[in-house]
């Protein structure tokens, strides 16, 4: 289900500091290809601005287009929408402390400009009555070379501050503009996200309580994804091996990737984790949670690698026998507890 974002450019003119620090876009809705564009833009989208001849900032959408009236920041600028209402777009944005100017790069720029409705010209210059265009493929190449590295960083660090929020809303719209399936499934899928429906339904036949607080009453336990719900295909949306009942401050452990599981049950705690907050929350090391099933298991190798590691920049530990293994700590490694 995963998707790669769309790349957009905004022409910011007078504006430019208005939308930047209010953090979204503004368009009339008046009949044009680059006012139509706002109705596309998907949360976890990127745009680049464009603003005094330099893109000078990168920002990532955090929701889709609604209908606003003119920001009164705007003032009597921007007033080619009038007072009638427009396009608003959630964008989040950090500016450049490098602007990138594409004068002094438009012989790489040019053959990679879109034939149609470019956001700039082959000079370098911005294309007046173009306020927002899509960025294909190649040029997003390009852009993201000339950034060296600064494109991606920024769009993690924004990312970030949603919480893990904007990825599973991006795949939420992603069903929801599907035409492979009816109303019914996208709901079914959607309600999966939230631990709920068929998907619990499926969970409770293979798990009865939380593997690590030993709580029973499921009125009080997160029905939770092992492999995150976003990157999920249908199948393993709704696939009661690929989850598990958990106690809601475990959930919040699991998903944000300072605990894990091997496959034989025992816990995996992050190099990242305090231990005081373990130690608060009454999850005494170390600690087995009993074997999982085998159609479990590959969804927690996938836990394990892309979120748990990856996530949290560890690396997977040896079981040592002992509650910590201080080498492996001493060398930043996720600490792997393991009841003899």
């Amino acid at each position: 289900m995963f998707q790669k974002p769309k790349y957009w450019w905004v022409n910011h003119t007078q504006t430019y500091r208005q939308e930047l620090e209010g953090e979204y876009l503004w368009s009339p809705k008046k009949k044009n290809v680059s006012y139509d564009n706002m109705i596309h833009v998907m949360p976890g989208d990127v745009v680049f601005s464009f603003a005094d001849s330099a893109i000078r900032a990168i920002g990532v959408a955090i929701g889709r287009a609604r209908e606003t009236p003119k920001p009164p920041e705007f003032g009597s600028t921007g007033n080619q929408g009038g007072t009638d209402p427009g396009w608003q777009v959630p964008v989040r944005f950090k500016e450049l402390t490098d602007p990138l100017r594409p004068k002094d790069h438009r012989s790489q720029l040019a053959p990679v400009l879109p034939a149609r409705n470019s956001p700039i010209q082959a000079s370098g210059d911005a294309n007046r009555g173009v306020y927002l265009a899509a960025v294909p493929e190649p040029m997003v190449d390009k852009l993201t070379e000339l950034f060296a590295g600064q494109v991606e960083q920024i769009v993690e660090s924004i990312t970030q501050t949603t919480g893990g929020r904007l990825v599973d809303d991006a795949a939420e719209e992603r069903i929801m503009q599907r035409t492979d399936i009816g109303p019914t499934v996208k709901k079914t899928l959607v309600n999966a996200r939230h631990g709920q429906g068929v998907f619990r339904v499926n969970l409770e036949q293979i798990e009865r309580k939380c593997r690590v607080t030993g709580l029973l009453d499921r009125r009080h336990l997160r029905a939770s994804h092992i492999k995150p719900w976003c990157i999920c295909d249908d199948r393993e949306i709704l696939d009661g091996f690929n989850g598990l009942l958990l106690s809601p401050h475990v959930d919040h452990l699991f998903d944000r990737g300072y605990v894990s599981f091997s496959d034989v049950g025992d816990l995996l705690v992050s190099k990242e984790l305090n231990h005081a907050v373990l130690e608060s929350w009454g999850i005494a090391l170390p600690r087995n949670v009993g074997p999982f099933r085998q159609e479990q298991c590959r969804y927690l190798e996938y836990h394990r690698v892309h979120v748990f590691e990856k996530s949290r920049g560890g690396r997977r530990g040896q079981s040592t026998g002992a509650a910590e293994d201080p080498e492996a700590a001493m060398n930043g490694e996720p600490v792997v507890v393991r009841t003899e």
